[in-house]
């Protein structure tokens, strides 16, 4: 019997993208060198130029930094100006590390080096430990949302590797960023000079028990900071061979002339042949029929960061800015957004009323600065209300208004729908790059106008009536019943269903928290405007979060109008058998993301006016429970 070679494809390598960031002369040069170095990453012929450089400079010992100061001014000056990219690989994890300017002048490069970075290595001088630069650095790198933070206290053999000096470093930058979003935090003490703890442990410091700074890098968790729940396909180019464009996997395809793809880079979540997808702006729907991949290849999946094109089962009329998403869990839609932004240019500054163009995902818009909200002081966190500008490296939350609406995500949900820059019309150079915070939800300057009517003058008394609970739970099949007794009283009375007003009022929402936020606050507006003018509004929605419903009702006690809130309060097992849409099944089968009772939560209210139960004497019979939510109106 003959053996048989069997070859197995290795798995590829993951990638971890790492930006370093501290003040300047704290080493951050010098420890990427000595990464590189101790790595076995560079070439024979670099080593000797550095080395070359180093000795015409009168050092005695290789100046690792020079591997990454590329730059002749930044080698004259021993400062780091560009953002030098470096990439070396081990075993374990390919890295591309951005060595960004530790000098307050370059702010606006340190943006652009760690906007795309998985893991932030901020490094401290032992002997000076943190100043303004370090803090401004771990706001930035908290601002843009980078998961994992090493700190690196480094030059501890200038401390005689002082275990109370690392700690006191240590706990004060803790304290610090309590106030920040940083959620994974790393301390480790080093010598970037001499190579302590960069890539194995040092004996030097024995009280030291945690890894060192290589294994920790290859060892990070990163998968899960990539968002594969919400699904976003911004399309870049439509490919039609009949037009001229090359097709995937050409070869492959029988009938050429009727063939139609969309290119793009999966932005986040996960696109499969057979999944349903909606074009937005449009709104049509259709079903992937086929992904092709790098080289014409047919591919199982795409997921973000993947480059592919994408073949639908119908023919729709798509183009480049459009984008593809799952039906029931959409990004934003809006013209109007509020946004954090960092100013790039010394040529001009950012206030109100400045008009620029935005590129966003693959889609161009033209854009107004509708308001700057305050100015942020990155080393003490303090917001300047009153700034009227934004000039060179400042950052500040601005609301802009834009030519026509855009699909995007907050920035902490998707880097990639969440994220823009500003480009001057004039110049045609990027002056800015924001951070989408979500839609603008005020107007500051818009002053109410008084009516002539007061709400005696009208010939009857609103209020709300605000009905929630579970999906399936019986709400709307209640508050239908509630709206035919009222309007058969006499009383004009109007229901607002949550299902109906996703139709057009919220059409643009989706099921995330945020979202729901806003479907609620915009449903109590609608239904105080109509208290207001005489008519019960018989709200019926999910409405999952207390503090929502609790600001609505606080809305309607402000303005002296009646509200209650009635809580069907159906178990989610129950509402699971009922189950009238499909929705519980879709849900469980991963198909719905962030779906109330299965994977998102619901909060029960603590002081519901009524209270409505399957045990109750009103159970399964509508009649009955539009009765006893009259009657509780009626008592108000």
């Amino acid at each position: 019997m003959s053996a048989t070679t069997i070859e197995t494809a290795e798995p590829a390598q993951e990638l971890i993208r790492i930006a370093t960031a501290g003040s300047v002369d704290d080493g951050k040069s010098t420890l990427i060198g000595r990464l590189l170095y101790d790595s076995k990453s560079i070439f024979a012929d670099q080593l000797a130029a550095v080395e070359a450089s180093s000795k015409a400079k009168g050092e005695t010992q290789t100046n690792l930094a020079l591997l990454t100061d590329g730059l002749r001014a930044e080698r004259e000056q021993g400062i780091t100006i560009d953002v030098a990219h470096r990439y070396f690989s081990t075993p374990a994890r390919k890295f591309i590390i951005a060595d960004t300017p530790g000098h307050e002048q370059y702010t606006r490069n340190m943006v652009t080096g760690a906007s795309t970075a998985d893991l932030a290595i901020i490094l401290v001088d032992a002997r000076n430990g943190l100043t303004q630069q370090t803090r401004r650095h771990a706001f930035i790198t908290s601002l843009l949302g980078v998961e994992h933070v090493v700190l690196c206290i480094n030059k501890m053999d200038l401390v005689d590797w002082s275990p109370q000096r690392f700690d006191e470093i240590k706990e004060e930058f803790r304290r610090f960023a309590t106030k920040l979003e940083l959620h994974d935090l790393t301390v480790i003490p080093v010598s970037a000079l001499l190579g302590d703890n960069i890539v194995t442990r040092s004996t030097n410091t024995p009280w030291y028990e945690g890894p060192s700074l290589l294994h920790h890098i290859e060892q990070v968790h990163i998968s899960s900071d990539r968002n594969l729940i919400d699904a976003r396909f911004p399309i870049q180019y439509v490919i039609r061979p009949q037009g001229g464009a090359a097709a995937p996997g050409a070869d492959q395809i029988t009938d050429l002339h009727d063939f139609r793809a969309v290119s793009g880079t999966v932005a986040s979540g996960v696109f499969k042949p057979g999944d349903e997808i909606v074009a937005l702006p449009s709104g049509f729907t259709s079903t992937v029929s086929a992904i092709w991949g790098p080289g014409g290849s047919v591919v199982d999946e795409a997921f973000a960061g993947s480059a592919v094109s994408v073949q639908l089962a119908d023919q729709l009329d798509l183009g480049r800015g459009d984008m593809l998403c799952r039906p029931n869990n959409r990004p934003l839609v809006g013209a109007q957004i509020d946004a954090m932004v960092c100013w790039f240019t010394d040529v001009s500054t950012l206030s109100e009323g400045s008009r620029f163009v935005m590129q966003h995902a693959n889609s161009t818009v033209k854009a107004a600065i509708a308001g700057l909200d305050y100015r942020l002081d990155v080393n003490s966190l303090h917001r300047d209300q009153e700034a009227k500008e934004l000039k060179l490296n400042e950052i500040g939350r601005v609301q802009l208004r834009l030519q026509r609406p855009i699909m995007f995500d907050p920035y902490r949900r998707n880097r990639t729908t969440g994220s823009f820059i500003l480009v001057d019309e004039a110049t045609n150079n990027t002056v800015a790059a924001g951070m989408i915070s979500g839609p603008t939800l005020h107007q500051s300057k818009v002053v109410w106008h008084s009516s002539a009517v007061s709400r005696e003058d009208r010939s009857t008394k609103g209020g709300t009536i605000w009905i929630t609970g579970l999906s399936a739970s019986g709400k709307s099949t209640v508050a239908v019943e509630l709206e035919r007794r009222l309007v058969a009283m006499g009383i004009p009375a109007y229901r607002l269903d949550g299902d109906n007003l996703r139709h057009g009022l919220n059409a643009d929402l989706g099921f995330s928290a945020a979202d729901r936020a806003e479907n609620v606050r915009r449903v109590g507006a609608v239904a105080q405007i109509l208290s207001d003018s005489g008519v019960v509004a018989v709200a019926a929605l999910i409405s999952p979060y207390r503090a929502d419903r609790d600001k609505i009702r606080a809305q309607h006690e402000k303005a002296g109008l009646p509200f209650i809130e009635v809580f069907v309060d159906t178990p989610v097992e129950i509402c699971e058998q009922r189950d009238p849409k499909g929705m519980y099944a879709k849900a469980r089968a991963g198909e719905i993301s962030d779906f109330t009772g299965v994977n998102a939560p619901y909060e029960a209210p603590e002081k519901a006016d009524l209270v409505l139960r399957p045990d109750d004497d009103t159970a399964g019979n509508p009649e009955q429970q539009a009765a006893a939510i009259l009657d509780c109106w009626l008592s108000v």
